[in-house]
């Protein structure tokens, strides 16, 4: 599937425009009754969150007909959709707005995200962030960049290699469960800061371009990962699943590592995970499923 550059400005000019006419009017304006809990008290929704998934599928389905089109929000209603990703020839999948906690708070932490993929594989990817007006694009080997709202190009590199003790990464550590979640925590000190900014749209945009070293997070559900995934390889990144296994849109388990290159990532793999990982080669399945189950 090629996807070409007018086909990413198509995709931008879609999110800019439903950010302007669905979200931003919302933002820190959010009438009574308009958040909502899904799965948990920490898991919402905002009638901003719906509309502007209606509004980008409807502005994709003219643009780009006969595309399939996942959306955090349809799956949510409609687990199955996910199901379509594997085989899909050509798909969108949609994030409305990341960070729904802090859009919800008036907090300006939070994004638009689009993946494209064929059959799990990701081809492009868009993190709009529509407070500043700028998005991170990347096309599958073509590099990653941020484009200013006046047309630049930035390009994106990852961060320098550094050692353990000066690393510095994001950390949802709230998704992980135990045993692996205690394991981690302790670890956690062995490197320099691991902040967690509830937007995986700006963590990938960050880590990208190369503000902090790495991401780790342990539910990798597409509308979250698949745009900031090639986003980071695109700049230079190398990451993997806990168990090292390639990342692809259509999996949904065993969480995400993210790193500067491959040495890096098995230098905090084991830093990390030494306890967790040390039970994946044991005979005990109630640790080994901790580890590659994640999400």
């Amino acid at each position: 599937m090629i996807f070409t550059t007018r086909d990413a400005q198509a995709v931008v000019q879609i999110m800019r425009e439903v950010a302007v006419t669905e979200i931003l009017p919302c933002w820190r304006n959010l009438p009574p009754g308009a958040i909502r809990f899904k799965t948990s008290i920490h898991d919402i929704v905002t009638d901003a969150d719906v509309a502007a998934e209606v509004a980008i599928t409807a502005k994709l389905r003219e643009r780009f007909p006969g595309a399939t089109i996942v959306g955090e929000e349809a799956a949510a209603a409609n687990p199955a959709l996910l199901d379509r990703l594997a085989e899909a020839e050509f798909a969108f999948i949609v994030d409305p707005i990341d960070g729904t906690k802090n859009f919800s708070a008036g907090l300006p932490l939070f994004g638009v995200i689009i993946g494209v993929a064929t059959k799990g594989e990701v081809i492009a990817g868009f993190i709009l962030d529509p407070v500043g007006d700028d998005v991170a694009i990347a096309l599958r080997g073509e590099g990653a960049w941020i484009e200013t709202p006046d047309g630049r190009h930035n390009d994106l590199q990852v961060a320098a290699s550094a050692p353990l003790h000066d690393m510095t990464g994001c950390v949802a550590w709230n998704q992980l469960v135990e045993p692996v979640k205690t394991t981690v925590l302790t670890n956690l000190a062995k490197v320099r800061a691991a902040p967690s900014y509830r937007s995986g749209a700006h963590e990938y945009r960050m880590i990208a371009a190369g503000h902090y070293h790495f991401l780790l997070q342990g539910k990798i559900m597409p509308w979250d990962h698949a745009a900031g995934w090639l986003i980071h390889r695109e700049a230079g990144g190398y990451s993997a699943r806990f168990d090292g296994s390639p990342y692809n849109a259509a999996t949904h388990s065993g969480g995400i590592l993210c790193a500067p290159d491959k040495d890096s990532w098995h230098t905090l793999k084991e830093a990390l995970f030494d306890v967790a990982a040390d039970a994946v080669h044991s005979a005990k399945p109630d640790r080994v499923n901790a580890l590659n189950q994640q999400g």
